[in-house]
């Protein structure tokens, strides 16, 4: 094989390579003028390097095949950080395996690219089999902390069950965002935790943490819902008590299970949170995020929830891996109060969404609460029509 065909794919693909990382980010016209999604993904497994998927040497891989295929990007954390944005996306591999690397960008809505490596994740001494859906936070401590879901095999599983397995909180901190330090696995009394998320601020001295109990790896069983626990320290971190804060509830959006997104953001009106939702439906679970408000003071006392989703699937982003998902544990406010809400569709690809901080607010405290009964949501509904109307009379006088 000579090497005209090698240096004619490796060509080919480098360009597309390329036309896929400089290519421009429009938003979309918002037709409820809450947030502003945009035209491309800003993350998929084409804007994975070129050297973490092919062998470059032409002697070695006369035919330019990819050697460590990519499936997908998605499920990114994230950090604004001297004026930069960096996401801590889940990359899996072809052989479904995922691992964390760093992507920055400029503006926070395109040319995210790639640094040189992925993220050497150190291990404990019980290892990973997978780790995914890292949060990011900079807390007061001075530290970068990094919570994932760390997977493991459930070894009382009975003889030849091999998709049994318990899923766990990692901790990770950094000072750079280079050099990890793994810490141990948050301790809980729950059996299964996952969506674990720490607050960036000290409560009464301790760490603060929300969590999401659940019984099995799947299922939540007699758990669920969003709870909040305090740590005397990170080296261990142990939750003795965890009280649920956001309950799933009945013919809502989140009757099957629900879990904080990313660290909350402080406002002058209190702690504003990005959760997800999941019900069942007869083509299986559907995914969607909603905001809610905490006290400033109390983050654990919820002052507003709107009710329905803020943010739902729509158009490609229902066809993935796991399809009619979208989930989020990245969000990121600038010191000039925009807000990059980043999310993945369908277990394949990462999304943003912006607005502002303000603009948000106004939806959380002004949006109606879920009403929980068909006739109430309708005198919602009539209650905003009747106000209507009475102001379009008024503006013909």
């Amino acid at each position: 094989m000579s090497n005209e065909y090698f240096e004619q794919r490796y060509e080919q693909v480098r360009a597309r390579h390329q036309t896929i990382i400089e290519r421009k980010n429009e938003p979309l016209f918002s037709e409820h003028g809450i947030y502003e999604r945009y035209t491309h993904p800003i993350l998929t497994n084409q804007h994975i390097p070129l050297s973490w998927r092919y062998d470059l040497n032409p002697d070695t891989n006369p035919y330019f095949m990819e050697r460590l295929g990519v499936n997908c990007v998605f499920n990114p954390g994230a950090l604004y950080l001297n004026g930069k944005f960096y996401l801590v996306a889940r990359i899996e591999g072809n052989d479904r395996k995922s691992f964390f690397a760093i992507a920055e960008s400029d503006n926070g809505v395109d040319g995210f690219t790639f640094w040189d490596y992925p993220i050497h994740l150190p291990e404990t001494d019980e290892p990973d089999v997978n780790v995914y859906d890292m949060r990011l936070v900079q807390h007061e401590d001075g530290y970068i902390y990094g919570l994932f879901c760390t997977e493991r095999k459930d070894l009382s599983a009975p003889p030849g069950d091999l998709s049994s397995a318990i899923a766990q909180c990692g901790i990770v901190r950094t000072l750079d965002l280079i050099s990890w330090e793994r810490l141990p696995d948050l301790q809980t009394r729950s059996a299964q935790q996952r969506n674990v998320v720490l607050h960036p601020k000290f409560i009464d001295g301790q760490y603060a943490f929300y969590t999401r109990p659940q019984d099995g790896f799947i299922d939540t069983g007699s758990g669920g819902g969003i709870g909040w626990g305090l740590s005397n320290s990170m080296q261990p971190a142990i939750i003795q008590e965890e009280q649920i804060i956001d309950e799933r509830a009945y013919h809502t959006i989140k009757e099957v299970k629900n879990g904080q997104g990313p660290a909350p953001i402080a406002t002058a009106e209190g702690w504003l949170h990005i959760a997800h939702g999941v019900r069942n439906t007869a083509a299986g679970l559907r995914y969607v995020l909603y905001a809610f408000l905490t006290e400033l003071e109390r983050p654990w006392i919820q002052t507003h929830c709107p009710g329905g989703h803020l943010l739902a699937p729509e158009g490609d982003e229902r066809i993935g891996d796991v399809s009619n998902v979208v989930f989020s544990n990245g969000m990121v406010a600038t010191e000039k109060g925009e807000l990059f809400l980043y999310y993945a569709s369908s277990d394949i690809r990462c999304h943003v969404a912006t607005t502002t901080v303000d603009k948000l607010l106004d939806y959380v405290k002004h949006t109606p609460a879920d009403a929980m009964r068909s006739y109430a949501c309708v005198q919602q509904r009539a209650d905003l029509i009747r106000g209507n109307m009475s102001y379009d009379e008024q503006r013909r006088k």
